[in-house]
């Protein structure tokens, strides 16, 4: 019996084509694999598969418990079949329009195993056979001629460095003239291609002989050191930056991609302005959106909301006595102020009442017949929004109504949101490009109420909105500052309170308190504590469940006390991989595993940040289920680079969630991340309890961390100009 463990070549001839989906490749097939008699079941990818067809492929073998002992294939390679009887079953397949197991018997009996060099050299002889006019020889070699490319293609690829199932994915983006459209400029398959990068690309340009200096391999550099930026946060670079670190990084002279640079802003990829007086370069989408997302913001502010004079004296008794509540003198500033403005920001931080300013505004509102449109950036967050108010809360996406195919909102100008009265939440965790696609699908008339806390970290993707709405002074803005009574005993609340103000935290021992500080100077130490915080003293004393209700958090990826690190520990102790796991990109799956989508899949509707459970792994056919709260969401092995395990995240991804319980990782080895926001966003993240586990220096330098990264935007003087 082969062993499940190692790692072999197979080769053998197709039988029968079980399964084949065209869209992703995926194939189960049952291959005649010489010195076996039993046919082996075979699984892999492939653009183009039938009967009678050679394969070649490496990959393991895998004992499944349903379909038994199976050949999983990470590489697949598909060659012509070699002998008359494999041609005629690959001919009565019906791959090629025009014949099917007739015409299959008739051509191999007429022409044998040189079947295929007559209908490529002279097809015209086909016409021999009886029943074969012109219009079925000319089908015949023009799907011969297809099948030809396909398999052209795929050995192109593969002769390039490229796996199946991405080359499957290039194959149906490019179709037969992929090998054309990527020798002629590489560098296309990083922007059309998902999971293909620049480096990526950069690799099959070398193959192919692109030279370092070669000036479609700089312009593509540049978009490449320009999209890193968003990643960091910026929408643009000062122009100086961009060269040198572009120069750096593709190996080549400041002058090379100075005339690269010239090239971009011709075509119009890349624009050319000034931050602060100082030159910069943006992506060409991102300054226009910049741009037009103030001069939007401008014209919505103007006029009187759509509704009539409210007296908010009247309105705010009315209110306090209908949802039993009082709202104090900073809120009734700020209630009066959404009654009588067409856009407001409101800002401010745990327990100090935003919730319960929401829920006047919106019941007051309500009482009028004001259509109310309620969002935010994550499911959760909205979520939350509807418990808070009482109302229907949608993401952003599911609001505009994103089309699953293009990633495109289908609300905008032409056709604007029926409400009069939006209501976005966590406004700090929206960026540039998705505040533009808001903005412009509220209707002229329509007031717009934005909410978020300004002192928590900035958007993950490009931009810092609500830091730019405020700091422009262009736009009304509310700060609540005052924590109500029944949050001020809350030790959470009180140091995140703290925090913000370059406090120390209350470190004092308490059985009772819901903020702990777990002392660990060495990073072992503070692993073995954490995960024993987690695994038994927080479900002895709180009754909270280490798996379902405990979220780490950590300031980041990398390192021994980083997310990748401490996903493996934790899995290992909670939820420890089955032998129906499943390996991809760094990551063990398996039913029961927490993971986190990681980028927008519009298809499936699973945004980045999402949490989810597998519920499924199926070996046999490629795929595991996650649920996303109830929803289930099938993915093949090869869309696994979108997930990540999620026992442990980053603060960054944690954004707009409460957990019950969050757990923090706060060692000096976190050093370049330890900032003020980044602390006091993780504490705000737990509702129930917040557990620091490490050293109190690296806490004392993170209440002290100020020095913030500048992020390059140019929204702030947008906002201004405009009114200027």
């Amino acid at each position: 019996m082969p062993n499940p463990d190692s790692r072999e070549f197979l080769s053998g001839a197709v039988e029968r084509v079980t399964f084949h989906n065209l869209e992703t490749g995926f194939c189960v097939v049952r291959v005649q694999v010489r010195g076996r008699r039993d046919l082996v079941a075979l699984i892999g990818c492939a653009a183009s598969i039938a009967p009678g067809e050679q394969v070649q492929a490496t990959g393991r073998w895998v004992n499944d418990r349903t379909h038994g002992l199976q050949f999983k294939a990470d590489w697949l390679r598909v060659a012509p079949p070699d002998s008359a009887e494999a041609v005629e079953r690959y001919l009565a397949s019906g791959l090629i329009k025009g014949i099917g197991r007739h015409y299959a018997k008739q051509l191999v009996a007429a022409f044998g195993a040189e079947v295929f060099d007559i209908i490529e050299r002279e097809p015209d002889r086909l016409r021999d056979v009886p029943g074969v006019g012109p219009v079925r020889a000319s089908s015949i070699a023009a799907g011969w001629r297809e099948q030809r490319a396909i398999r052209d293609i795929m050995l192109f690829l593969h002769q390039h460095g490229v796996g199946t199932a991405r080359a499957v994915r290039i194959f149906k983006t490019y179709g037969i003239d992929a090998v054309k459209t990527i020798s002629e400029n590489p560098y296309r398959l990083a922007r059309d291609i998902r999971g293909v990068g620049f480096l990526s690309a950069d690799r099959i340009a070398e193959r192919l002989g692109i030279e370092k200096t070669a000036m479609m391999r700089v312009r593509a550099g540049l978009g490449y050191r320009l999209a890193q930026a968003l990643d960091e946060g910026h929408c643009g670079l000062p122009r100086d930056v961009l060269l040198a670190e572009s120069a750096r990084q593709l190996g080549v002279s400041s002058e090379i991609v100075g005339q690269a640079l010239d090239l971009e802003l011709a075509d119009g990829a890349l624009a050319a302005d000034t931050v602060d007086s100082q030159p910069c370069i943006f992506l060409a989408a991102l300054h226009s959106a910049e741009r037009q997302l103030a001069e939007r913001l401008r014209q919505l502010s103007q006029g009187a909301p759509p509704w009539p004079v409210i007296d908010t004296d009247r309105a705010r008794a009315w209110v306090e006595a209908r949802l039993h509540l009082t709202l104090s003198e900073r809120q009734a500033e700020a209630f009066a102020a959404a009654v009588r403005t067409k856009v407001l920001v409101i800002t401010g931080g745990p327990g100090v009442g935003k919730t319960t300013l929401l829920r006047a505004i919106v019941a007051v509102l309500a009482a009028k017949g004001v259509r109310p449109a309620l969002a935010a950036p994550t499911g959760r967050a909205a979520k939350r929004l509807s418990e808070a108010t009482g109302l229907e809360a949608r993401t952003l996406h599911r609001l505009l109504e994103v089309n699953p195919r293009t990633g495109r909102f289908r609300r905008n100008e032409s056709n604007p949101l029926e409400a009069q009265h939006v209501v976005v939440d966590e406004l700090s965790m929206i960026d540039v490009p998705l505040m533009w696609s808001l903005v412009r699908a509220v209707s002229p008339g329509a007031a717009l109420l934005l909410v978020g806390d300004a002192d928590q970290l900035p958007s993950v993707g490009p931009g810092q909105v609500l830091a730019d709405l405020i700091g422009s002074a262009r736009v009304p803005v509310v700060r609540l500052t005052s924590i109500f009574r029944q949050a001020a005993s809350s030790r959470i609340i009180v140091n995140a309170h703290r925090i913000n103000q370059g406090e120390m935290p209350d470190l004092g021992r308490s059985t009772e308190s819901d903020f702990h500080f777990v002392e660990a100077d060495d990073p072992d130490v503070a692993m073995r504590k954490l995960l024993q915080v987690i695994c038994e003293r927080i479900p002895t004393r709180y009754g909270l469940h280490p798996f379902h209700d405990v979220q780490v958090l950590c300031p980041m990826n990398r390192g021994s006390l980083g997310a990748r690190t401490l996903n493996v520990g934790l899995q290992r102790a909670l939820n420890p991989p089955g032998p129906d796991a499943v390996e991809r990109f760094g990551y063990t799956f398996g039913v029961g595993d927490k993971v986190m989508q990681v980028e927008n899949d519009y298809e499936k509707e699973v945004y980045n940040g999402d949490l989810g459970l597998v519920v499924s792994v199926d070996q046999a056919a490629s795929e595991i289920v996650v649920s996303f709260d109830g929803r289930r969401v099938a993915y093949d092995f090869g869309e696994l680079d979108r997930l990540v395990l999620a026992y442990a995240t980053t603060i960054h991804k944690a954004q707009g969630s409460e957990y019950p319980a969050v757990v923090i990782p706060l060692t000096t080895q976190h050093y370049v991340m330890l900032q003020r926001n980044l602390l006091y966003t993780a504490i705000t993240r737990g509702r129930k309890l917040v557990v620091l586990i490490g050293q109190a220096r690296a806490l004392a330098i993170a209440v002290k961390g100020t020095h913030t990264r500048r992020r390059w935007t140019k929204l702030r003087e947008w906002l201004t100009e405009k009114q200027s």
